[in-house]
């Protein structure tokens, strides 16, 4: 199938399809009403358009209706969209214009609000293929420039038909979208389901504050999330009455375990994580009965391959605490052994699509580990290895330690030069709640599986991570901005001992 087909199929269903918030009103669009605008936005936009180019169009929106709407009109099949980063500026954002080729590039409203009125038009006459590019997306570049994804029509309607069947997602659900519409996560996991089923879906940019005020506002049964959303959430003051709302299912990737189970408990609803990424891969399922802090299992084809060789990596070891005693052999990279999976390639990045693409077989850039019955634990990325004192250590495992403690939020790890050889351990901490120096120092030696290389040299507790657009932590400014226990907010533990001054 393809995006239009899913399209044409509702064009004269009268039933809801996009909801949002306009000066504090409640607004909506029947599927009808939103093909039939779809195909005017379509016909003016394609009027700009040189044949003889890429027929690329570029939308620097925020989450609404507007976004919306040119989704639907890119889906008709006349030209295709590119989203556009609404955080990124100046030479960055001119690139990612440049790297995809757009002829067009719209940063207001207007042109698809306005489309919501008018005679009616026909569909573009154009025959798109599942195989046809339907939209790029780049990826978040948290290691590197960011890179554009080639999403083909296919590559919006299996996931939409399979998480609609994974999920028991109905035509009665209401879809929350909250995640910019400009990555994938919102477009797959939010849109996608909607149009395959035809239900209502809501689109707002993501507010914290106001999550669960939208849910109930919208009648939302079902929300999609990628990255810290779930943290943010649960942030925010608790009342009696959170578990009373519509919301039954929150699907996404990216939230630790205490985060899930929080969120699923305070808000009466079931979460369901999964491992994912905009290239589409590399497919790791969580399943009952997995072991705490794994990723998951996963599908056939799947192995952590050891990056130098090629070759399979053997299984994890831990000893009686639990620790991994075999880093250096067990941790490598996540891997389709089958070839590229969805990943239908980079625009305009020969370099960037070669790389993942070796050997004819789809590397993924992730780091993880896999124990003796199969289950894959996530290590961090290929860019989160620390050499400590001639060992190798990753970085996910020592965060999902450090957010054991209650008071711990938000924790990223990563790398400072050693200034002999190697590096030092380095963690950024988000408090929500009371943590001395004294505190961590004792919750820490009382972590059986945490080695003693693996303590944080320096912790920096800050008020806020940089981050990317679909909050990805950029660990890179973690390590720029330095560790100077002058600078303030910066402990440091002796290089002998455990206890840290601040």
């Amino acid at each position: 199938m393809t995006v239009r087909d899913l399209l044409l199929a509702r064009a004269e269903d009268e039933r809801p399809a996009l909801r949002w918030r306009e000066a504090g009103a409640a607004r909506s669009l029947s599927w009808r009403e939103y093909v039939a605008a779809a195909a005017r936005l379509a016909e003016r936009l394609e009027a700009r358009l040189d044949r003889g180019r890429p027929p690329h169009v570029g939308v620097l929106l925020p989450n609404g209706p507007a976004f919306a709407l040119h989704l639907a009109a890119a889906g008709l099949g006349g030209h295709v969209l590119v989203g556009l980063n609404s955080t990124r500026r100046g030479a960055a954002l001119d690139a990612d214009i440049a790297k995809a080729d757009c002829q067009v590039v719209v940063d207001s409203p207007a042109p698809a609000m306005e489309s919501l009125a008018g005679a009616a038009v026909p569909v573009p006459d154009a025959a798109p293929t599942p195989d046809s590019l339907f939209m790029l997306i780049f990826t978040s570049g948290t290691s590197g420039s960011p890179k554009a994804v080639k999403i083909t029509h296919e590559k919006i309607t299996r996931p939409g038909t399979h998480l609609v069947g994974r999920l028991g997602l109905t035509p009665d659900d209401v879809h929350y979208v909250s995640m910019p519409l400009f990555h994938s996560n919102a477009v797959m996991a939010g849109w996608a389901p909607a149009l395959t089923t035809g239900a209502a879906f809501a689109v707002a940019p993501f507010s914290a504050s106001g999550f669960l005020r939208d849910v109930r506002d919208f009648g939302a049964t079902y929300a999609n999330y990628v990255g810290k959303p779930l943290t943010y959430v649960l942030a925010t003051p608790e009342h009696p009455d959170d578990g009373d709302s519509p919301l039954r299912l929150v699907f996404g990737n990216e939230a630790n375990e205490g985060d899930i189970a929080a969120f699923g408990r305070r808000f009466g609803c079931e979460v369901v994580d999964s491992y994912s990424s905009t290239e589409n891969a590399v497919i790791v399922q969580r399943r009952p009965g997995m072991p705490a802090g794994a990723l998951g299992m996963p599908l056939d084809g799947i192995k952590v391959l050891d990056p130098e060789t090629g070759e399979e990596t053997p299984d994890a070891v831990f000893d009686g605490a639990g620790r991994l005693v075999n880093p250096d052999e067990a941790i490598g990279e996540l891997v389709n052994t089958a070839g590229a999976g969805a990943f239908a390639g980079y625009y305009n990045d020969e370099a960037a699509e070669a790389e993942r693409m070796r050997g004819g077989m789809y590397w993924s850039g992730d780091l993880a580990y896999r124990d003796a019955d199969g289950w894959v634990h996530f290590a961090g990325r290929t860019g989160d290895w620390l050499r400590v004192d001639g060992e190798n250590l990753a970085a996910a495992p020592i965060e999902r330690i450090l957010l054991r403690h209650p008071a711990i939020g938000e924790a990223a790890v990563y790398a400072v030069p050693d200034p002999r050889v190697g590096d030092q351990v380095a963690a950024a901490l988000i408090l929500r709640g009371p943590l001395t120096p004294q505190g961590l120092e004792e919750f820490l030696a009382a972590q059986d599986d945490l080695s003693a290389k693996a303590w944080p040299r320096f912790v920096r507790v800050v008020d806020a991570l940089p981050r990317t657009a679909t909050n990805k932590v950029v660990k890179r400014e973690l390590a720029a901005a330095g560790v100077d226990p002058a600078g303030g907010g910066v402990w440091v533990r002796d290089e002998r001992g455990t206890s840290y001054a601040s």
